[in-house]
């Protein structure tokens, strides 16, 4: 029997070309149930991934193969016995570039500078630099490194933080516990860590207080993380700044208090949405391939309902 392999969309399909032997792809956007009862690599859509579990109910597959790092809400929703993997090598790099990005955009009013822009005024402002400043990454996974490399050459002091203290790569690593003493030296404050029970709200009140006045908090990670009110707070009266691309709730709702506070900006959750996730999950989706045609085990699993 071929090993088949379901992708939502064809341009994806065409990616994965060319195929190795005894290999059948079928586009299956995961709108309506399966044609075929049997599909060994799932790939569910991108952005309405939670909305498509539910469909795998009655599908013999070996592997469910999803296009987000995160999965906070995955477990609840697989079928028993669904083996799922999340896109680590994916979405890093595009990431980490919109990190980088957000912080240099606001640190620099390149924000305001693009709306002088359109209404046609000069406006020159000394700004901070991101040379000489101290950035806190609160995660320390693929991302987090992702975004120090990129940070590196900004000549900035990097302070990592993680779930638990541990030096790796030369690089000390702070634990979580640790966050309260680290934050009133922060000038930047970069979240990348996933979502989930254990990171709701990690970042709160007492954290936001903790910072210093001007101190600049930039999410890539997700939106629950912060505190929203009191991330509106801290920002409407201008002690903190703040650059979104994740928000709590989200889509953020037009009328909402964060829409329009200076000295915040927001993307539309765009982290990983950039001309390196196709081909990126297309080689993820390869060596998937590969490994159970060689009866191996296939990589980054991260559930095992």
């Amino acid at each position: 029997m071929p090993l088949v392999v379901s992708v939502p969309r064809p341009e994806l399909a065409r990616d994965l070309e060319p195929l190795p032997e005894g290999v059948e792809v079928v586009v299956w956007p995961m709108d309506a149930p399966a044609s075929v009862p049997r599909i060994d690599i799932v790939v569910p859509p991108y952005m309405t991934l939670m909305r498509a579990l539910p469909l795998l109910a009655g599908v013999q597959t070996r592997l469910v193969q999803g296009q987000s790092i995160g999965y906070e809400g995955v477990a609840e929703r697989l079928p028993a016995g669904t083996v799922f993997a999340n896109a680590a090598t994916v979405h890093e790099t595009s990431t980490a570039e919109l990190a980088v990005g957000l912080t240099l955009a606001v640190q620099r009013h390149l924000d305001a500078f693009a709306v002088d822009s359109r209404e046609g005024l000069w406006h020159p402002v000394y700004a901070q630099s991101l040379a000489d400043r101290r950035v806190l990454l609160l995660g320390y996974g693929g991302v987090g490194k992702a975004i120090a490399a990129r940070l590196a050459p900004f000549e900035v002091d990097i302070v990592a933080v993680a779930s638990r203290a541990r030096d790796e790569g030369g690089v000390h690593v702070h634990g979580v516990d640790e966050l309260a003493a680290l934050l009133p030296s922060a000038d930047v404050l970069i979240l990348s860590l996933p979502g989930g029970d254990a990171t709701r709200h990690i970042v709160g009140e007492a954290e936001l207080a903790a910072l210093p006045d001007g101190a600049l908090v930039v999410n890539v990670g997700r939106g629950p993380l912060i505190d929203t009110d009191a991330l509106v707070r801290h920002t409407r009266d201008g002690r903190l700044r703040a650059a979104l691309d994740v928000t709590d709730p989200e889509p953020l709702p037009a009328g909402h208090p964060l829409w329009g506070i200076r000295h915040v900006l927001i993307s539309p959750h765009v982290g990983g949405a950039s001309s390196a996730m196709h081909p990126r999950i297309a080689a993820l989706v390869r060596r998937q391939i590969e490994h159970l045609l060689a009866g191996e085990e296939p990589e980054n699993v991260v559930i095992r309902a």
